[in-house]
């Protein structure tokens, strides 16, 4: 065989070697950033389940916040059914809605000193507390997993084995109210 064919040869193989490498690059960083998620969603859903008892304990105590307390739970509702079925585009928008309406029903606890001061409810006030830092942990962990993979599959030539293999972009776990962007803090004292 001539020089010119072993040459060819050589350099298809180099392709090919590189185009799996990238490939397999690509993989991890997704395998990664979907790991983040499932991390995160394990907090989400101690959170969807605390909240049904936190309205409860709430309502008790403040039964004339009904429409507050309805949109609690309808929130907790929505972000449940996205968890099951819905994009992460979605998961990420009623997460971010949930967010809002508990910071809306720490304003509404705060006008009543009696409830603030029950045993139940600053338990479960410690324990969402607990679970909305984890939360934000986890975010932190999934955007940086999440800028990892946008990096890699935006950046020339592993954009190339991207496009080809259809890795798309990832979205960042956002809220979109900037008063949200802060955990919740609850402070009863």
């Amino acid at each position: 065989m001539p020089i010119v064919a072993w040459v060819c040869i050589g350099v298809v193989v180099i392709i090919v070697i590189w185009f799996i490498a990238v490939y397999n690059a690509l993989v991890r960083l997704r395998a990664l950033y979907e790991e983040a998620f499932s991390g995160m969603d394990i907090y989400m859903k101690k959170r969807h389940d605390l909240i049904p008892n936190l309205v409860e304990t709430v309502k008790g105590y403040a039964a004339h916040e009904s429409k507050t307390l309805e949109s609690v739970i309808a929130a907790r509702n929505r972000a449940v059914g996205a968890g099951s079925a819905g994009s992460a585009e979605d998961r990420i928008k009623c997460e971010s809605e949930l967010s809002s309406a508990i910071s809306r029903l720490l304003v509404v606890v705060e006008q009543y000193p009696q409830l603030k001061a029950d045993s139940q409810f600053l338990n479960l006030s410690n324990q969402l507390s607990a679970i909305e830092n984890d939360i934000s942990q986890a975010r932190k962990y999934y955007n940086g997993a999440v800028r990892k993979f946008n990096t890699k599959i935006a950046l020339f030539p592993a954009s190339i084995v991207a496009s080809i293999c259809r890795f798309m972009k990832q979205p960042y776990f956002e809220l979109d109210d900037v008063s949200d962007r802060e955990a919740v803090q609850v402070s009863f004292s």
